[in-house]
């Protein structure tokens, strides 16, 4: 395994070259990309909608193709699943990925090609084990097996062509045999619907593996962790895995849950390396040692284009290019890839933190925010906000939620929020104040609406029971995977629920 190990790190420190080349040359390789979808998909039924033969620039593109989202391109997804082809893709699209990243009713099926898993999704894997190969020579990662926590749905059958499943179940079909020999547990375990019982059986499975890696979102990857400590006794992973050295993560924002994994894995040497990937691509990886920033990944087959979002609610907004964009500004992600999606809004905002080379950082969601009465609070805002109060009372926090409190009569509005903690906070009016105060420091439109109470009042907070969150998702259905806590909504709905189970 030794020798695997040493071979498979000098193959995957190759690909680091590659990654420099996209580095040095950013908008020769998204306008190369550009053209290839452009070209590949000309004769498809969108592709002839649009005239795709006698687009020659960008710009043209823009133009001619409205910004989309899934209910707009939903009509033909819906033909795809019934096992149309060439439809918004030249290649068969026999692969769907059942969208686990939000928590509204409803369901998004998300059309995955060939060329998206194998250049897009796979390959972002690789660059993955790449990156943590060439920042850390000496690793022993192929020396043991990784643990993967893998989505809440199993692959369904559509028609006799035509499968979909959370996008980590449509990943693990399609691993190569040397990829699915270094990952546990086994695919029957790992695909399981019912959550709680996953958690026992994968535990059961995987605590006499020699675990060197762990992959999962962190809200589930600690319930696993507890429930590995909680069969075999012991204090912490490294008793259980003692060699484990790497935990790649993503889908929520990991410094607020960085602690706890201190106390679970108590190493200087453990390596966090954040991902940035979603059912429509995979768009970003931390590649520094230290630096919370994701380097934008431009040679995925996606070209890229970025709304300022203060241009969100216009009719025809006019987008960015990557030369066009600017430090620390917000911007919605539109995306066009080698899948069929076109123009689509993914629902995610990024700021750039570098622009040489392209390094970004997620802000939110487009409809995750609080803005009701003019203070725009952005998750970014938010997560800050209650990192600072947490360090200030010493608390852990495990889920939020917050919502506004809308004018009612006399009385000024203000935000409503539910918080789970692991570890309480030893003065919880001093969590609140900190919260406040945190969000007026680093939020302007905030501020200004909280001065002596005018439009906002300070901040209500529930101290939720534990488990709240995890039985609040129990009864929509949404344990495991990607499927994770809405951080903050411009309407009531997700708190009033929520309220109504504590």
């Amino acid at each position: 395994m030794a020798i695997v190990n040493s071979i498979f790190t000098w193959y995957m420190k190759k690909r680091v070259h590659q990654i420099e080349l996209f580095i040095k040359y950013p908008f020769d390789v998204q306008d190369e990309w550009f053209h290839t979808l452009i070209s590949s998909a000309e004769n498809t039924e969108w592709g002839k909608k649009y005239d795709y033969k006698s687009i020659e620039t960008q710009e043209q593109f823009k133009e001619r193709v409205p910004l989309q989202n899934y209910d707009t391109l939903k009509p033909y997804i819906e033909r795809m699943l019934k096992g149309e082809q060439n439809i918004l893709w030249p290649s068969e699209i026999k692969w769907f990925a059942k969208s686990s990243g939000t928590t509204s009713d409803r369901s998004k099926f998300i059309p995955v090609s060939e060329e998206s898993l194998q250049e897009c999704h796979f390959k972002g894997g690789k660059d993955l084990l790449s990156i943590f190969c060439n920042n850390r020579p000496g690793n022993q990662i192929l020396t043991g097996k990784g643990l993967v926590l893998g989505g809440s749905h199993q692959i369904n059958q559509l028609n006799e062509d035509s499968f979909y499943g959370d996008l980590s179940a449509v990943l693990i079909k399609n691993l190569p045999l040397w990829a699915e020999y270094y990952r546990t547990p086994a695919i029957s375990i790992a695909l399981m619907d019912n959550y709680e019982q996953k958690m026992e059986k994968m535990a059961e499975a995987t605590i006499r593996e020699n675990v060197t890696n762990i992959s999962g979102v962190p809200t589930w990857t600690i319930v696993l962790a507890k429930k590995v400590l909680e069969i075999t006794g012991k204090k912490n992973l490294l008793e259980v895995w003692p060699n484990l050295e790497l935990y790649f993560h993503g889908a929520v924002n990991f410094k607020p849950y960085r602690e706890q994994f201190k106390e679970l894995i108590p190493s200087e040497d453990m390596y966090y390396l954040e991902t940035y990937n979603a059912s429509e691509g995979f768009f970003g990886i931390q590649d520094q040692v230290n630096s919370e920033e994701l380097l934008l990944m431009l040679d995925y087959g996606i070209y890229y284009e970025f709304l300022p979002l203060e241009l969100l609610e216009e009719e025809n907004p006019k987008t960015l290019s990557l030369e066009e964009v600017e430090l620390h500004k917000n911007y919605a992600i539109i995306i066009s890839t080698n899948g069929g999606l076109w123009r689509y809004m993914i629902g995610d905002t990024i700021q750039f933190t570098s622009l040489h080379p392209f390094r970004i950082k997620i802000t939110g969601r487009t409809k995750h925010f609080i803005n009701a009465f003019g203070e725009e609070v952005i998750i970014d805002n938010a997560e800050q906000a209650i990192s600072e109060a947490c360090k200030a009372t010493n608390a852990v926090f495990t889920d939020y939620t917050a919502c506004p409190i809308y004018f009612k009569g006399e009385k000024a509005g203000g935000h409503e929020w539910i918080i789970e903690f692991d570890q309480q906070p030893n003065d919880f009016e001093k969590f609140i104040d900190v919260l406040d105060q945190t969000l007026r420091k680093i939020n302007s439109d905030y501020d200004a609406k909280r001065f002596m109470d005018m439009a906002l009042c300070r901040p209500k907070v529930h101290n939720a029971p534990k488990n709240t969150f995890y039985e609040w998702l129990k009864s929509k259905g949404k344990l495991g995977g990607q499927h994770k806590v809405p951080r903050l909504a411009n309407d009531r709905k997700y708190v009033e629920e929520i309220l109504k189970i504590m």
